[in-house]
């Protein structure tokens, strides 16, 4: 579940739940609303935390000796964990 999906199972809900005035005798419209909010909002937490873990950089250093001349060569690279890139 994405942000997004969150974000609209949540306005949907609120719909469901506040505009509406609609009375079906078979379900009760303002309880799926209220439902349809709370999936929203754990939507929108999973969503932020899905985000904040695709964004973690790894920076690595290493350092060694070149054999032929002798003189110490550094280097430093920086792993991303983005599966989008």
């Amino acid at each position: 579940m994405s942000l997004g999906t969150g974000i609209v199972l949540f306005v949907i809900g609120a719909i469901l739940a506040f505009a509406l005035q609609i009375q079906v005798t078979w379900i009760d419209l303002h309880l799926v609303g209220y439902i349809l909010m709370a999936a929203g909002v754990v939507g929108i937490i999973l969503g932020i935390v899905l985000i904040t873990r695709r964004r973690q950089t790894t920076a690595t250093s290493r350092t060694a000796v070149d054999p032929a001349t002798g003189d110490r060569v550094s280097r430093s690279t920086v792993d991303r964990d983005d599966p989008l890139i």
